[in-house]
């Protein structure tokens, strides 16, 4: 039997490798937001630091794990998370544009209406990233091909015509 390598044809596409890109981007946007604001209102966010500790590390996991590896599966995780953490970032927003007057307790590093702003910036990057991420699923980027490795040297080298033949 000749020799033969797997390939992932949907992986060389542009719009899968922007996709890619934009889930990674969002994702490491979104846990520097989530970090920003977490030391910058430390004071205010009683027991919520741990949660928000959490989802930055796995957000940056995830981002690693797409942008290096590929991997699909924490797609649908991506979007359930970012899901969760926009209905936070709803409700946390406002709440911090309410602790702005005076009589309140200093929110820590930056005050309260630079971390209402930060909350609710939050929310739109939140929405990208479900979107990004449930289009990296439907470009099924797991999809391998067992091909000849000359067929396989060839459509890496961008001689696309016709489709890759199966050993």
């Amino acid at each position: 039997m000749a020799d033969t390598v797997l390939v992932h044809p949907n992986r060389e596409k542009n719009e899968a490798k922007a996709t890619k890109a934009a889930v990674t981007l969002l994702l490491v946007v979104s846990a520097v937001l989530i970090l920003v604001i977490l030391f910058g209102g430390w004071k205010k966010q009683a027991g919520m630091q741990i949660i928000a500790l959490a989802y930055a590390v796995v957000y940056l996991l995830m981002a690693y794990l797409v942008s290096t590896k590929w991997n699909r599966g924490v797609l649908p995780v991506a979007a359930g998370m970012a899901i969760l953490w926009a209905v936070v970032c709803l409700v946390a927003g406002f709440a911090w544009f309410e602790d702005d007057k005076t009589g309140f307790a200093d929110p820590g590093l930056l005050n309260a209406s630079m971390l209402g702003l930060l909350t609710i910036i939050l929310i739109p990057v939140q929405i990208l990233l479900i979107a990004f991420a449930l289009r990296g699923l439907q470009q099924k980027w797991n999809v391998e091909l067992e091909v000849r490795r000359e067929d396989a040297d060839r459509y890496r080298s961008g001689d696309h015509e016709g489709d890759l033949q199966t050993a």
